[in-house]
């Protein structure tokens, strides 16, 4: 609005105003006005830097969320160090849940309608407990490296809900492009595990489908409310259940602490959990569920290489392949209509 008032006010003083100079041609001791071609070029600069700039900076903000999802795994093989696999998830839940309740409470945030909290219970139970919780149980058996791969399906996966529950078809350009990412993943993993599916691959299909439920739901929340508040209410609504179950999960499960153990559990929770959720969301209500969820077709590329900075786990060979491949993918799913 300033720049809409700023840019027309001179052109009104100059058409009313009798006797008044043409404009560009200012009284003497007065402000020039500008030109109205000079208005109108500011004016559109403006309108085109808002346009551009939420994509932008929406875009930033889900591949800082992607980064963020990235070391959930190494984390979560560090959190196991010291807890068992139930307590780690419950308690991170719990962690993550206390953050984000004294973020709605600093902000005096109000309560969601009531139409919105079949969504947050959608979102809470897809990405607060199912995918740490069946990712977690598969890490117990699987490497990292292996478990990103398999995860690499989730931009299809979530694209497939995502136009299921929304409505929209993206365009065949966008389709082509991300089922020949899935299909570089699906055949990388299998490659990589000898051509079948292990107990660990059954957890992290689960996996797959109730975190791309949550992530399309919180996705269309997303563009109802603030991204921060859709993660923030899932976890608080977690929380009863989520105290509990560190309660028993704890009493059952012996713990080791060590300084991996520690840091594993306030990645995930704070990090992964919150932080994360926070800046993918609102990322996805910028610009789009879609073409978000593509960017995630780099989390198991990124996850691959802090599987060997951080686990010392062996690269490989055919990772570097799939990660030029799925970097092609990216690109075009990007550029694609939807």
């Amino acid at each position: 609005m300033r720049t809409q008032d700023s840019a027309t006010a001179p052109t009104t003083i100059a058409v009313t105003a009798t006797g008044s100079p043409r404009m560009g041609a200012p009284r003497t001791g007065s402000s020039p006005a500008p030109a109205s071609g000079t208005a109108t070029a500011v004016g559109a600069t403006s309108g085109a830097r808002a346009t551009a700039d939420p994509r932008t900076r929406g875009t930033l903000l889900a591949g800082l969320g992607v980064i963020s999802f990235s070391l959930t795994f190494p984390s979560t093989v560090w959190g196991l160090e010291s807890f068992g696999p139930w307590s780690l998830v419950a308690v991170r839940s719990t962690l993550a849940a206390l953050i984000a309740g004294a973020f709605l409470l600093a902000g005096r945030v109000p309560l969601p309608e009531r139409r919105h909290w079949a969504g947050l219970a959608v979102v809470a139970c897809g990405v607060v407990i199912g995918f740490p919780l069946l990712t977690t149980l598969a890490l117990q058996t699987s490497t990292t490296s292996h478990a990103a791969v398999v995860v690499g399906l989730l931009p299809l996966t979530t694209a497939t809900i995502a136009a299921v529950r929304t409505g929209r078809r993206p365009s065949r350009t966008f389709w082509i492009a991300a089922v020949s990412g899935a299909v570089v993943v699906l055949g990388f993993t299998l490659q990589q595990s000898g051509g079948s599916f292990s107990t660990g691959d059954l957890y992290l299909f689960g996996a797959l489908l109730v975190c791309a439920a949550g992530y399309t739901e919180g996705g269309r929340l997303a563009a109802l409310m603030p991204g921060w508040q859709v993660v923030g209410w899932a976890l608080v609504l977690c929380l009863p259940l989520m105290v509990a179950g560190s309660a028993v999960a704890l009493s059952f499960e012996p713990v080791h602490l060590n300084v991996h153990g520690v840091v594993g559990l306030v990645w995930v929770a704070a990090g992964s959990t919150f932080f994360g959720l926070y800046v993918w969301y609102r990322g996805m209500a910028a610009i789009g569920i879609p073409k978000a969820s593509q960017l995630q077709l780099a989390q198991p590329l990124l996850t691959l290489f802090w599987s060997v900075f951080l686990l010392g786990e062996t690269l490989p060979v055919a990772a570097a392949v799939a990660a030029v491949a799925v970097l092609v993918c990216i690109a075009v799913t990007q550029r694609a209509k939807s």
